[in-house]
């Protein structure tokens, strides 16, 4: 795959709502764009960690063992369920300063976040040489960071103009109904097991 082509997948991919994109601008609402900045460190160092993972160590489990596969599948699942009944559950909280996002929800989202799957073994090329992956893994990193950046901002946007309108309560309501919602997707194909 050429390098344009893949810039212009991983930021389509990026862009995508998703698991970490719903906690970026949750916490773009709740603590503004200064506040929630360090969060795109958890975001990269999320996505670069699993895809390791999943090349070098998981990959060639779940090629010969498709179980593993169905199984880290739920573990997503239960993950992204609990996420969201805290977010549902820090919507009701009365002390407003209390940060349900933190940086190592944001890292560990996004090593769960099934794109992180896709970069691995679908966007990113084949690892025969490190020097030609560099130059892929780079424009990962840039397109994570703007992309990323653009959700802390969407949230801060939103909230700022919807801030009298819209309780905060909302907010994290549906953040944690859009994860429930994400969940359900990701579980389906696990369920229909052969």
């Amino acid at each position: 795959m050429e390098l344009s082509i893949f810039v212009l997948s991983a930021a389509a991919l990026l862009a995508t709502p998703g698991p970490t994109n719903t906690l970026l601008a949750t916490a773009g609402a709740g603590r503004g764009v200064r506040a929630s900045v360090h969060l795109l460190l958890a975001e990269l160092s999320g996505y670069l960690l699993a895809i390791l993972t999943l090349r070098v160590v998981l990959g060639p489990v779940i090629a010969t063992t498709p179980i593993v596969g169905h199984a880290l599948r739920v573990a997503v699942v239960l993950y992204l369920l609990h996420l969201a009944v805290a977010l549902w559950r820090h919507g009701s909280a009365s002390a407003a300063d209390v940060a349900p996002v933190t940086f190592r929800r944001v890292l560990i989202t996004t090593l769960l976040n099934p794109k992180a799957i896709i970069f691995a073994f679908t966007l990113l090329p084949p690892a025969d040489e490190a020097a030609r992956l560099l130059p892929f893994l780079i424009a990962l990193g840039c397109s994570t960071m703007l992309i990323g950046g653009g959700w802390i901002a969407l949230g801060a946007t939103l909230r700022h103009g919807l801030g009298r309108a819209v309780p905060a309560l909302l907010g994290y309501r549906c953040s944690a109904a859009a994860l429930a919602l994400l969940a359900c997707v990701i579980l389906a194909p696990a369920l229909a097991l052969p």
